[in-house]
């Protein structure tokens, strides 16, 4: 019988140490990759991107529910948990609740009449614009002496659409329908890529939102929402069932209306956008569009987080609002 080859010792170490370098270097290939691809993710959602700061002299300087008080003292209004009422702003919040058991949904209607259109404004997370940057609404609220706000579109979670705020070309990348107001008080709805950025500062518009489904437009109802994407990036996921919502829309020049609906909670399973699109026709609104939505939505109120934001009474970090001050 044939004895089996054994290899001389010298060979077999060298066979040995090639095997070894192989898997290291194929293990140091996979951790590169995968560093890589954390690290991708991380600076694409996770790590803040300042693009602008905003002048300080652009911007109200921090303050308390305290100030907020103060100033609806020095204009003489009226208010209370739900009211507010001065001879330039007139806001009254409504929670409505209808069904019950699992079907119950919770959601809270602002009606706002302003003198003029600058007592609604818009403000950045930590006064900056760029990604990832994120505040609670009620703290961007308070820094912006605002009496009343909502979360806006959280424009910092993508790189995409056009984004003017307070008369700042801020970002021009059309994509998406989105939704502009306008200094005369006005709020028209519209697609990115069909209107310039150049055309909307020369039209007067001084905010634009690029979020979006556009949910009434001319008085009607704009689609049945069977389908509907607003982001292609990583994450992104179905918005037209039962979610939290936020969304504005206009009745009249200077006459607004701003829902916010809880939902995934026990008293609120939320509203499909059919269903939201349905409650901004229903409240009167002539132009209506959706906000971003789920853990973001909020509403504040002569500070306090009206709604009950995530459930548990714990606001989502977002990177703009939309809110009411008295007009200078």
């Amino acid at each position: 019988m044939m004895k089996p080859y054994n290899p001389p010792r010298e060979q077999r170490s060298g066979t040995k140490s090639k095997r070894k370098r192989i898997w290291l270097t194929a293990s140091m290939v996979v951790v590169l990759g995968l560093g890589t691809v954390v690290y991708s993710l991380a600076d694409r959602y996770l790590i803040r991107h300042v693009e602008v700061v905003v002048a300080a002299d652009n911007t109200a300087q921090a303050s308390s529910s305290t100030n907020v008080t103060t100033t609806a003292a020095e204009a003489n209004a009226n208010y209370d948990d739900w009211n507010y009422s001065s001879d330039s702003l007139n806001i009254s919040i409504d929670k409505v609740q209808t069904g019950s058991g699992s079907d119950q949904i919770t959601y809270y209607v602002a009606d706002v009449v302003m003198k003029d259109a600058s007592s609604l404004q818009a403000a950045l997370a930590d006064n900056s614009f760029g990604t990832n940057i994120t505040e609670d609404t009620s703290d961007i609220a308070a820094a912006n002496n605002a009496i009343f706000a909502i979360n806006g579109d959280y424009y910092g979670f993508r790189d995409d659409g056009v984004i003017i705020r307070n008369g700042t070309l801020y970002r021009d990348e059309p994509v998406r329908d989105a939704m502009a107001l306008l200094s005369d008080g006005t709020m028209k709805t519209y697609s990115e890529t069909e209107v310039s950025s150049s055309e909307l500062l020369a039209e007067g518009v001084t905010n634009t939102l690029s979020f979006g489904p556009i949910l009434v437009k001319d008085g009607e109802i704009t689609s049945d929402f069977s389908h509907v994407e607003i982001d292609k990036n990583f994450g992104n996921r179905s918005i037209q069932d039962a979610n939290p919502r936020t969304a504005i829309g206009m009745i009249a020049p200077n006459h607004y209306v701003f829902v916010v609906v809880d939902g995934r909670q026990q008293d609120s399973r939320g509203m499909t956008l059919a269903e939201l699109a349905q409650t901004m026709k229903d409240l009167g609104a002539t132009e209506a569009y959706n906000l971003d939505g789920g853990g973001s939505s909020t509403m504040y109120f002569m500070g306090r987080v009206v709604n009950n934001p995530l459930g548990k009474n714990s606001e989502r970090g977002v990177s703009d609002i939309l809110y009411l001050k008295e007009s200078e």
